[in-house]
């Protein structure tokens, strides 16, 4: 096999599909995985730096620990994608290749969001986390707001999650009484594609007097007056507020002419771009599925088999599932598990596992799957 591939993004889309194809083909293979950090941290571990006491050093996983047959990493800036003629330019090199697999993920933007840095702190980024996690010991009474900025946003569980863990958190240090939490999202149920999930999450905020405004998004805040103003100039006050930033697409690929209304349009069953051997997956990719890991690993699967596919003369085209499974945090130790086919029937459908101590052993498990099967270790 003569088949050179550059993969760019080495998070849960470009690990995965750079894995699968090492698998497949070894030292056959030439593929080239770039990404300008040095280390790969998942979402759900700035949750347990922020509310656990997880150091960053703890969850960081460094690339230089990926040993793979026919993969080299490379950390560069990517500062220019031709997708015509597939060739990328880094800081420090030009790549060429037969096959281009963008994942590069969702950009953050915190600064378009007027106030959000002066007087909030957003937590989306690891930094933002790393933030929090010394905040967070001052707060002790007082209206905490976790608020989403725009749509879509990525891990959609994840202000639930963190608005729950904060309960906990409050409840350990013993201030909860004294304090209020509320959260903004511009979604209608907390997760519209499942409604046992939804009944399960306002169950439990109900239960923890947790307040829930759907349909809204934080459109701004005043650092002065320590308000929020939300989209329909409704206005409320909070002592510490946990941002979701407003999310866009990588600049680099934006002066692409890959992006179209701010995301990559991709072919819902190939993943394949308007341009021939250009695939695009994950946060970056307009797709119909949500934002998340799980999905852009899911997708990492389709195109790594439709590389095979072609690499062997095979026609048959390989589709594109949309499925996907989130674990979402409960508190308590309990985690709970939503599964959901968006693209494979005429409909949408969904199923949910209560919270257990058993599923936060599973979500154990699953992140110690993919350290070993990406990092090995």
């Amino acid at each position: 096999m003569d088949l050179r591939i550059v993969v760019l993004g080495a998070g849960f889309g470009g690990l995965e599909v750079s894995t699968l194809l090492s698998d497949a083909l070894g030292d056959r293979l030439d593929l080239t995985l770039i990404d300008k950090s040095d280390a790969f941290v998942f979402g759900f571990s700035k949750l347990d730096i922020m509310f656990r006491g997880a150091s960053l050093e703890s969850v960081r996983l460094p690339y230089r620990s990926i040993d793979k047959p026919g993969v080299t990493f490379r950390q560069e800036a990517i500062t220019r994608i031709n997708p015509e003629t597939r060739r990328v330019t880094t800081d420090q090199g030009e790549y060429d290749c037969d096959v281009l697999v963008v994942a590069l993920g969702a950009d953050y933007e915190p600064g378009a969001t007027p106030g959000l840095l002066e007087g909030g702190n957003e937590f989306y980024t690891v930094g933002g986390a790393v933030r929090l996690a010394e905040v967070l010991p001052s707060f002790t009474r007082g209206h905490a707001i976790v608020g989403v900025t725009s749509a879509p946003f990525k891990c959609p569980p994840a202000p639930y999650e963190a608005a729950l863990m904060l309960h906990d958190y409050l409840t350990t240090r013993g201030v909860r009484q004294d304090c209020e939490i509320s959260i903004i999202t511009p979604l209608s149920t907390p997760i519209p594609p499942s409604p046992p999930t939804c009944d399960a999450l306002l169950a439990a905020f109900a239960e923890r007097d947790i307040t829930f405004l759907p349909d809204c998004c934080v459109r701004e805040l005043d650092p002065e007056r320590r308000v929020a103003r939300l989209d329909d100039g409704a206005e409320m006050a909070y002592d510490l507020f946990l941002g979701v930033p407003k999310h866009k697409v990588p600049d680099v690929v934006l002066e692409s002419g890959l992006a179209e209304n701010g995301w990559i349009p991709v072919d819902p069953q190939t993943l394949e771009t308007q341009f021939p051997g250009v695939y695009a997956i994950g946060d970056v990719a307009s797709v119909g599925i949500p934002k998340a890991g799980i999905f852009a690993e899911g997708a990492a699967r389709c195109v790594a088999a439709s590389v095979l596919a072609k690499a062997h003369g095979e026609t048959d085209a390989v589709r594109h599932c949309g499925t996907g499974m989130c674990y979402i945090e409960f508190g308590g130790g309990r985690v709970g598990r939503v599964h959901v086919d968006f693209l494979s029937g005429p409909s949408v459908t969904s199923e949910f596992s209560e919270p257990s101590a058993a599923l936060a052993a599973e979500k154990e498990h699953f992140g110690a799957s993919r350290r070993a099967r990406w990092f090995g270790l």
